[in-house]
């Protein structure tokens, strides 16, 4: 058997970070690496080409590296390169290796959370217009209507650490508004983007009482640990020693920078490229 490695975690940007918080939470003996593609992000306006082919050098890359599980903690890779990446690449280049999005766990939750089966996605434009949410809850629950609503500005008021203050809650309503005013039905909303639980307080602050929030971290993290349950081979090939290594395509000290914002801790950080 090849030698264990890290689980891999990538994402486009530091939205990810959000993600492999949790993951660790729930699963805090195994080691990991972080690889933020920074230097080329955001994703979510590229097109699925260019998304494609990013995700899949960072993949390889990531293989390269000793990991022989990915997760894509990022939405729009997950929605536009997952499945090619696990339909077409993975056979060729190590059929026994994984590469996971956060897209399927979070669709799997929506339904037993649902009472009026009536589901609201807040994502990028990136997400949004993949029709990706709608396309796997609509193939495991054929009832659930999902409405969904690109939210453009919530990211960079996260990355310029603008989402606490003041300024922040006019974009935060007026995305929800929207949402609700096209199906006031709506009972359960999924957050398609890991920065967005860092507006939880806002968003929460605008929702009516009894609509539930569905963040992927958790999902993610309690969905890796059944896996890796379910699946022994590969929980074998994931080493556990509980550290975490952090790699970014732009520079060390941007990074380390804007990472504070979403991971708490020190940073055991290098550049890479891709």
């Amino acid at each position: 058997m090849k030698k264990a490695g890290p689980i891999a975690v990538f994402d486009s940007g530091y939205g990810g970070l959000t993600v492999l918080n949790k993951i660790i939470q729930h699963l805090p003996q195994y080691d990991y690496i972080y690889l933020g593609d920074n230097a080329r992000t955001p994703y979510g306006t590229r097109s699925f080409e260019v998304v494609y082919e990013y995700t899949l050098e960072a993949v390889r890359k990531l293989f390269q590296m000793g990991a022989h599980m990915v997760i894509l903690a990022c939405n729009t890779a997950s929605a536009k390169a997952l499945r090619n990446i696990q339909q077409k690449d993975l056979a060729g280049i190590d059929p026994n290796r994984r590469v996971l999005g956060v897209i399927r766990p979070s669709v799997e939750a929506v339904e037993a959370i649902s009472n009026t089966k009536h589901v609201g996605i807040l994502g990028t434009i990136g997400t949004v217009q993949s029709e990706s949410y709608p396309i796997e809850i609509n193939k495991l629950y054929p009832t659930i209507k999902v409405t969904q609503e690109a939210c453009p500005m919530w990211v960079p008021l996260v990355e310029n650490n603008e989402f606490l203050k003041g300024g922040a809650d006019y974009f935060v309503k007026q995305h929800i508004d929207d949402l609700l005013n096209r199906d006031p039905e709506i009972d359960t909303i999924v957050l398609g983007c890991t920065h967005y639980p860092l507006l939880i307080d806002k968003i929460k602050a605008y929702l009516p009482e009894g609509i539930a929030i569905v963040e992927q971290g958790d999902i993610v993290g309690e969905s890796l640990k059944d896996y890796l349950r379910r699946h022994p081979e590969m929980n074998e090939k994931c080493s556990k020693n509980g550290s975490v290594k952090f790699y970014t395509t732009e520079q060390v000290a941007k990074f380390k920078q804007t990472a504070g914002i979403f991971f708490k801790g020190e940073l055991n950080l290098e550049h890479i490229v891709l």
